[in-house]
């Protein structure tokens, strides 16, 4: 009856490999994971937060500090450029440590601290190294959200969960200009009124994060490539990686920027200027309509097709720019459109790039997509706003829409695979 009287143990062998995800009663959808709404509501309440300061930024700069038109477009040059440099770099950490979440906060709570800087910043060096810093805590903050999106929700229903997180966050962007716009219209010093409660509720969004995001420390599997920034730059060694980075990179370069875009829509339908801040309005509130039913089709029938019908969209809306005319129908069809465009591209993308990486590689991978396709839009616009210069707007839109069209016809004979 001793210890060696009994039979060896048999020797451990590989775990037995885990059952699929079982369909809810009733065949239903799977519920979303909480990650994802957790994410959804913090990016909703920034959203709100940020939005209010872009609602009234270009008139605070302008007309109530007196800085010059050249002074306002180098600000929002670095506005919206800086971001894009420094995903690369939110990404990569994200992977390195494992710690997406952690990231995360960073990003959002430097984005809080820079609204009730604002209050303080009067000059231009001050409010462009404020507005630097909330862009650098927007870059940080994008890859390592978009990686724990995709971590917590099953590859079939990636479509599905970025589109519920695209959909709140631009519940975000409608709510933040109407707030805006109520507290100037009802607060005494309304500026100082607007970035108070923007930093209240910044704020709140990352106390959420901390709160209600669960924390997800990703392991690299055995015999991965370690996280370094070599492997991650060589992550575009992957054929499917890079030809999705490739098919964002060039339909970039013909995506003329929303404000060029309702500039356009003004002068093809004679809006009166009262009227012209609501246009991005029109364009959020078809984002948000969009989002979520674009995401559960590019799951059902390929997020490849739905990402190039959203540019299809985007090339119907320059067909009708260029025609003009005075229908009344025409501002909803364009902005309705836009917004189909942005909600069958932006986390339809997300969805189709994260299929092509590693989970230990994911936020890398994501953001290697997203500094090259704002990097290429921001390009875009620079060119665009030039050729305007020289030739005018209508010919400017011509070559825009012609590049367009000849970018989607390359990115149909990329087939970047199966995810995609």
């Amino acid at each position: 009856g001793g210890a060696a009287g009994r039979a060896p143990p048999p020797p451990a062998g590989p775990p037995p490999p885990r059952p699929p995800p079982r369909a809810p009663p009733g065949g239903g959808r799977a519920a979303l994971a909480p990650t994802v709404l957790a994410l959804g509501t913090v990016s909703l309440i920034t959203d709100v937060s940020s939005e209010m300061v872009t609602a009234v930024l270009p008139l605070y700069l302008v007309a109530g500090l007196g800085l010059s038109p050249l002074g306002f477009g180098l600000l929002d040059g670095l506005y919206n450029g800086v971001s894009a440099l420094v995903r690369l770099t939110g990404g990569h950490l994200g992977d390195r440590l494992g710690r997406h979440k952690a990231l995360a906060g960073l990003g959002y709570g430097l984005s809080a601290l820079c609204k009730p800087l604002l209050l303080l910043a009067h000059t231009l060096p001050a409010i462009g190294a404020v507005l630097a810093l909330d862009r650098t805590g927007k870059g940080l903050r994008t890859a390592p959200r978009d990686a724990l999106i995709s971590l917590s929700a099953e590859p079939a229903e990636r479509g599905r969960a970025f589109g519920v997180h695209r959909a709140m966050d631009t519940a975000g962007a409608l709510i933040g200009p109407i707030l805006a716009f109520l507290i100037l219209r009802g607060a005494a010093d309304g500026y100082d009124a607007v970035f108070t409660v923007s930093a209240c509720a910044a704020a709140l969004g990352v106390l959420v994060l901390v709160l209600f995001v669960p924390g997800r420390r990703t392991v690299p599997a055995p015999g991965a490539e370690p996280v370094s920034l070599r492997a991650s730059v060589g992550l575009l060694r992957r054929r499917d990686l890079r030809r999705i980075s490739l098919c964002a990179l060039l339909l970039g370069l013909c995506t003329v920027s929303d404000g060029f875009v309702f500039l356009l829509l003004q002068r093809a339908t004679g809006i009166a200027d009262r009227w012209f801040a609501l246009l991005p309005l029109g364009t959020a509130a078809a984002f948000f309509l969009l989002a979520l039913p674009l995401g559960r089709l590019a799951d059902r029938i390929g997020r490849r097709r739905v990402f190039l019908g959203g540019h299809l969209a985007l090339l119907l809306v320059y067909g009708l720019l260029l025609v003009g005319g005075q229908h009344p129908a025409l501002p909803y069809a364009v902005l309705l459109l836009h917004g189909g465009f942005y909600a069958a591209t932006d986390g339809v993308l997300m969805a189709a790039a994260a299929g092509t990486v590693p989970e230990e590689h994911r936020g890398a991978g994501l953001a290697l997509v997203q500094t090259g396709q704002a990097l290429a839009r921001f390009a875009a616009s620079l060119g665009f706003g030039a050729v305007w210069t020289v030739w005018g707007p209508r010919p400017a839109l011509a070559v825009a829409a012609a590049l367009l069209a000849v970018a989607a016809a390359l990115c149909v004979r990329l087939r970047p695979g199966a995810e995609a």
